[in-house]
């Protein structure tokens, strides 16, 4: 008998711990590339920038009341700069990896502000609005690239920039915030990256501030050679300092990021770490003081599960389908899509054939790489999976359109048009040379393609199929290697394509996109 309670004990034991599980967030909250995360919440909400570089629109603003659940619900802009050649993807030229990075996100006396810094232009853009899920943006410009700054207000009514890597500067912005005031730039921290030790790879870098109970917390990352991405944590009475710092984090190489609180008193970190393929995706760590100290983590290490509810995935919030029908007063595109740098909007439309978009060829490309108009967006993990149904009657010679594998070493699936004919193509991208790796005829003016990508452990392959029915799915190709690379600094994309090698004025007609994740795939 005793034996038997015993396993009755045990099994409800199990029980408890499966729904309980089942009832609580789990790290990593977004697993999707949302890098760079800034967070403030307003009363009972939330609100979090995060960085997209090359894409467009840009510094993507996501809103949710639970830290978990995230939706984007505008953008600090729409083109960060319009007459610029790497931007626009013209002559020969990319941003791919730049663009605009680390941004700040902050709320004062009724206004939003969302501040970013761009190496490409070597500016800082400080976009305001009293209205973030509606704008308008105002924009201000400062001639200065200000790198992985936070902007922070002050009691006194001062408002500040702190920024740099390694020795970490502050300046004085003016009120307004529309320009810095003068003679006001001095050192911070000397060496912020010295509780980590002197043997560093990366620099103190990812600056966020903040000040809670009267004390200023400065959050930054660092990354030892021979260790992994680290938080450091320096704390003053004063702005001016003395600033001590230690190791806030060093578990999982999850790091940069900072503090946020929730209605009832509980104190997280939102931080990031680097996985591979899909990309750089937010972890949460719960947070208790000490001393005085923010303490991250359960015994210094990130946990599985939070206090929090539970997540229910990242479709429609983050990613989501698409079928092209547009009522009267709804936007062109959800804002879940992203174009691949400047798009020219003179060369797309949902509106010239009700229920499509279509992606018409305005100048002759070389490359997929350098093609404007490609609309992307984020893959996820563990496993995701793309799908579109796409109609080629209308492409000419030289054409090639499809769905697409966004990064470096990229894979296509598309339809090339030939002088009297047309095939499915499979490309894989291998060192920089795109390789066509099985081509079979296509006698129909329809067709779909799928993609799947599994970052599962971070295995980051992906693999290609088409179909002449939506049924029958045939594999083309073969499976490739999803590797994150630097030079793209970005988790891998779907990518919805068509451009011109020989002739200009045709278009392909995308009937629908549709995302599937491993969950939705077995019920």
């Amino acid at each position: 008998m005793k034996i038997r309670n015993a396993f009755f004990s045990l099994v409800l034991l199990v029980n408890w711990c499966i729904n309980y599980a089942q009832n609580k967030a789990q790290n990593p909250v977004i697993f999707a590339d949302v890098p760079d995360m800034s967070i403030i919440r307003i009363n009972d909400m939330y609100y979090m920038s995060s960085t997209t570089m090359h894409m467009n629109p840009g510094v993507p603003i996501m809103k949710s009341n639970d830290l978990v659940n995230w939706k984007i619900i505008n953008y600090a802009y729409q083109t960060l700069e319009d007459d610029n050649d790497k931007l626009n993807l013209d002559n020969g030229k990319n941003d791919y990896g730049r663009g605009s990075w680390a941004s700040s996100l902050r709320y004062h006396n009724g206004i939003y502000y969302v501040s970013t810094f761009s190496g490409t232009t070597g500016k800082t853009y400080i976009f305001s609005t009293k209205d973030i899920e509606k704008g308008p943006w105002k924009r201000t410009v400062l001639n200065s690239s200000y790198h992985d700054h936070s902007i922070f207000f002050d009691d006194d009514g001062k408002v500040y920039m702190v920024w740099g890597a390694g020795k970490l500067q502050i300046v004085e912005l003016k009120e307004d915030l529309s320009g810095i005031k003068e003679e006001t730039t001095k050192v911070l921290i000397e060496n912020a990256s010295a509780p980590a030790g002197n043997n560093i790879m990366l620099q103190s870098e990812g600056s966020q501030l903040f000040k809670v109970k009267g004390k200023y917390y400065l959050f930054n990352i660092v990354w030892p050679k021979d260790g992994m991405r680290t938080v450091i944590i320096h704390r003053a009475d004063k702005i001016s300092g003395l600033w001590e710092g230690k190791v806030g984090l060093q578990d999982l190489g999850v790091a940069q990021g900072g503090l946020i609180d929730t209605p009832d008193g509980k104190w997280f970190s939102y931080l990031f770490r680097d996985s591979g393929g899909v990309g750089r995706i937010p972890y949460l760590i719960p947070v208790e003081w000490e001393e005085g100290w923010p303490i991250l983590g359960k015994n210094g290490k990130v946990p599985e599960y939070l206090d929090l509810p539970a997540s229910k995935g990242v479709i429609p919030g983050i990613v989501n389908s698409d079928d092209f029908n547009r009522k009267k007063n709804e936007k062109d595109l959800l804002l879940v899509w992203q174009w691949n740098h400047n798009p020219d909007n003179s060369l797309w439309s949902v509106k010239e054939r009700k229920g499509y978009l279509r992606l018409k060829t305005g100048r002759i490309d070389s490359s997929f790489l350098q093609a404007k108009n490609t609309l992307t967006q984020r893959t996820f993990g563990p496993e995701s999976t793309g799908i579109i149904l796409m109609e080629v009657s209308k492409m000419k010679e030289g054409d090639f359109a499809g769905l697409s594998l966004l990064q470096k070493e990229y894979g296509l699936v598309g339809v090339k048009a030939e002088k009297d004919s047309k095939k499915i193509v499979m490309i894989e991208a291998i060192k920089d040379a795109p390789i066509e790796t099985e081509s079979i005829p296509l006698t129909q003016d329809k067709v779909y393609f799928k993609a799947e990508c599994n970052f599962k452990d971070k295995a980051d392959r992906g693999r290609f199929f088409y179909s002449l029915d939506g049924k029958k799915w045939n594999k083309i190709g073969k499976e490739i290697k999803l590797p994150y690379t630097l030079p793209h600094f970005m988790g891998y994309r779907f990518g919805l394509f068509n451009y011109a090698t020989k002739n200009v004025g045709g278009f392909a007609d995308f009937d629908y996109f549709h995302i599937e994740n491993q969950i939705s795939k077995n019920n």
